[in-house]
């Protein structure tokens, strides 16, 4: 597509700023690329400019753009509820003309800006988040979030070994609907082998009967916005309606370990559970801070966006996906330390070292 060069001097300049803006990233070399393209323009946008799971995920597209003459300009919101920040960089990409946008979507409210890209001739991909709807994006590489939830749902229901679970869930978002926020709660639950209600719908279970081991009660359903202090006051309500809690879930990594710092501060004792992204996170697997997590592997995400929006560029091609909603599973693993027999997980020790070889 013709690409306005008129615009990339201020908005290279305006890249230092992170968040809204972006940073720019230069993933070429010098290098010409493949022989029937110019450079490609892509921008990777994520939910937040910090958090270990977004920078893998950056990473992993930083490195797979160094052999593919492509140039990346990385963006975010100030924090996963940031959806203005979020829909300002889908449009300073379509302003300058980019190629394709890489996007962990933050909610619905990106929606009509992703559509005037496309309109534009953006390619997007999406990243860890499915659209709603799905097919809004071309593709979408991502972690079976409901199978990510069973995992641990199901570990879980083994170690606590028939005892009665008073279950707080400490989910993401409390003023959206998010696929990620509710298919990870929801698989918990059907791992536990608690019956559901609607499977897009937080919290319509009902709040005590019987699970695969025993007794179940859902003494909480908060939300933390995805943030470690969001994940503390969560638990910190937990804890005041219900002390006896022995379960918790948690949508993520940051609040799980805003979670255990209230757990230890109240002195209880409870098993910890929670969905991780980054290699760094394995360490609360390593630590005894969480007693089992689904490993999501964000840089393969990122990595194979960009292979895709190459791919598509230079020929056309667009990606083959798993199902009509264009989804293609990058893959989960169940990491305990506390293996439950016939549960298939590896140790933190042996993820830490897949992760980082």
């Amino acid at each position: 597509m013709h690409r306005n060069l008129s615009r990339r001097g201020p908005l290279m300049a305006a890249a230092a700023t992170f968040a809204g803006m972006g940073l720019l990233l230069s993933g070429c070399s010098g290098q010409s690329g493949s022989a029937s393209g110019d450079t490609i323009h892509v921008s990777i946008i994520t939910k937040d400019p910090s958090d270990p799971f977004w920078v893998a995920m950056i990473d992993g597209a930083k490195k797979e753009a160094e052999s593919q003459n492509v140039e990346i300009t990385v963006a975010a919101g100030k924090d996963q509820s940031d959806s203005d920040g979020q829909i300002q960089a889908i449009e300073n990409a379509t302003a300058r003309g980019d190629d394709a946008i890489l996007i962990a979507n933050n909610g619905p409210a990106v929606n009509d800006a992703i559509k005037k890209a496309q309109d534009a001739g953006v390619l997007v991909l999406a990243l860890d988040t499915p659209f709603s709807p799905a097919n809004l994006a071309t593709a979408t590489y991502a972690t079976d979030n409901f199978a990510a939830g069973q995992a641990i749902g199901k570990w879980a229901a083994g170690a606590l070994d028939g005892q009665k679970a008073v279950i707080a869930m400490i989910d993401l978002f409390a003023d959206k609907v998010v696929s990620v926020d509710y298919q990870r709660d929801q698989g918990f639950l059907d791992g536990m082998g608690i019956a559901l209600g609607d499977p897009e719908k937080i919290g319509d279970e009902a709040e005590t009967g019987t699970y695969s081991g025993g007794e179940y009660e859902i003494a909480c359903h908060e939300h933390s916005d995805g943030a470690q202090d969001g994940g503390r006051t969560a638990m910190e309500k937990c804890l005041s309606l219900n002390p006896n809690i022995n379960l918790v879930y948690t949508s993520n990594t940051a609040p799980g370990l805003g979670a255990y710092q209230a757990l230890k501060a109240a002195n209880v004792d409870a098993l910890l559970t929670s969905i991780n992204g980054a290699c760094e996170d394995i360490n609360t697997i390593i630590d005894g801070k969480f007693g089992a997590a689904s490993q999501q592997f964000p840089g393969k995400m990122g990595a194979e966006g960009v292979k895709a929006a190459v791919e598509y560029v230079r020929t056309g091609t667009k990606p083959k996906t798993d199902n009509a909603d264009g989804f293609i599973d990058t893959g989960v693993e169940l990491v305990t330390d506390q293996p439950i027999d016939g549960l298939k997980s590896v140790t933190g020790a042996d993820a830490m070292n897949a992760c980082t070889s």
